[in-house]
């Protein structure tokens, strides 16, 4: 019996060391730095032991049976970020491409551009120096103390932020506005208190036709700008832009497609200079040419009227949201204005907007101030446009915040003893949510009086 039980402890000893032989064999199969508390060698397989621990391994550890997964889940995200922005594209009214809106790319922050950029616009003084005197002088200063009267709902960006460009938009099209006007200068070139942004043209346009937003050129009064300067800038901007999707064309009554073109402060070239570039007969004219459009001229005093017609334009706009402030920009003078325009074949684009405000960069020019009353000052503008029965309204603007005619979101906002306007009682969206109204009032009544 004794020696039965010696010869059990001498098998179970022998078998122990058996096993402790194996664990350490095993032990130097296992990948450096695996824990010993896995008797199965699980840090041969990666996928198990990810399995097992719940945590995610380094990515060198994936090894090449990963790669086609990784790749179809690639394509899955791709997939499901389409879906999404369809999706999205769904939930939107749909956008309405005879409402056309003002919008400038000319803002900049440090992130972006190294800089605050128009954010920080100098205070204009008074042209009578005894007038002047009486306003403080020099600059603002962001990210708290912006040249606006109202407070950007997105803060003092960048006009280059993608996500910026993205977020407008999308307040766009809830606004169910089809066309962005975009402020432009020739590349290099550069109003007074900003930077070049013909480079920015390009991101605008792809991200404003993910969202079917269409894209038409608002040309500033760059220095030198005169017929030929025009016809090489119209050129640059066909050549370069035209065969982009997003690039705005309007179909004509005989049925042709062609680019529009807004003409900011037309009346400071001569009609006679104009003529050369928009009459056949012109010396450097444009006609019936592949760089043939509809330009539109501003008009501001009544006189305007025939020189833009004298000039050789294809219609006019009226720019300005203070109603009272010029000819051009009251309501009362639309009926005849539009009367005028379609006794000499010109199109009449009024201008809406839903107030202006610019003491912030102009102190003595209170009088000008026109009080959006929640609203009321802007759908008394719609309601304007309407009952004159123009084929497109303008609107002034959508991020013009130095003149505080915006409609982009705004938020309240108290930075030391600066208290800025707001949209109260009303949510940031409001100046949004009444376009969008309107845009649909409008495309039923123009579908009346086309019947």
């Amino acid at each position: 019996m004794a020696r039965f039980q010696r010869k059990t402890c001498i098998t179970l000893i022998g078998f122990i060391l058996f096993i402790f032989g194996i664990m350490v064999v095993l032990k130097t199969l296992r990948p450096e730095g695996a824990g010993f508390e896995s008797p199965f060698g699980l840090g041969l397989f990666p996928e198990l032991q990810r399995a097992e621990s719940g945590d995610n391994p380094p990515n060198h550890q994936k090894g090449i049976a990963d790669s086609k997964p990784a790749v179809d889940q690639l394509k899955k995200g791709s997939t499901k970020s389409t879906m999404t922005l369809a999706a999205k594209l769904e939930e939107f009214p749909v956008p309405n491409y005879n409402l056309h809106v003002f919008y400038y790319s000319w803002y900049g922050s440090p992130q972006f551009d190294g800089k605050y950029i128009h954010w920080d616009h100098p205070i204009l003084p008074h042209w009578d120096p005894k007038v002047a005197s009486n306003f403080p002088k020099g600059k603002h200063s962001p990210p708290d103390d912006v040249g606006s009267n109202f407070y950007p709902g997105l803060g003092a960006y960048s006009s280059r932020d993608p996500t910026v460009i993205e977020a407008h938009m999308q307040q766009l099209r809830t606004a169910a506005i089809g066309v962005l006007a975009l402020s432009w200068y020739p590349p290099g070139m550069k109003e007074d208190n900003g930077e070049p942004t013909d480079g920015l043209v390009p991101a605008i346009m792809d991200i404003a036709h993910k969202y079917q937003v269409k894209v038409t050129f608002h040309i500033e009064p760059y220095k030198g700008r005169d017929d030929l300067s025009m016809y090489n800038s119209v050129k640059y901007i066909v050549d370069k832009y035209g065969d982009h999707p997003a690039f705005y064309r309007y179909k004509t009554s005989n049925g042709k497609h062609l680019p529009l073109f807004y003409v900011y402060d037309s009346y400071l070239t001569s009609p006679e200079m104009w003529t050369r570039l928009l009459k056949e007969s012109g010396h450097h004219s444009i006609r019936n040419t592949a760089y043939d459009g509809i330009f539109i001229g501003l008009l501001v005093e009544e006189k305007q009227k025939n020189e833009i017609l004298t000039a050789g334009f294809d219609g006019l706009y009226t720019y300005f949201a203070t109603n009272g402030f010029s000819f051009g920009s009251s309501h009362r003078n639309w009926k005849s204005i539009k009367g005028f325009c379609d006794s000499n074949n010109l199109m009449f684009i009024p201008s809406v907007g839903p107030g202006y405000i610019d003491t912030s960069i102009r102190p003595w020019n209170l009088h000008n101030t026109r009080n959006r009353i929640n609203g009321k000052y802007y759908e008394t503008a719609l309601s304007a446009a309407l009952e004159v029965r123009t084929d497109i309204v303008s609107i002034t603007s959508f991020n013009e915040w130095h003149e505080g005619t915006q409609i982009e979101k705004a938020i309240p906002k108290t930075a030391g003893q600066t208290t800025y306007q707001d949209y109260l009682p009303h949510k940031a969206d409001i100046y949004l949510e009444i376009t969008r109204k309107w845009a649909e009032k409008f495309q039923k009544e123009r579908e009346k009086w086309l019947v």
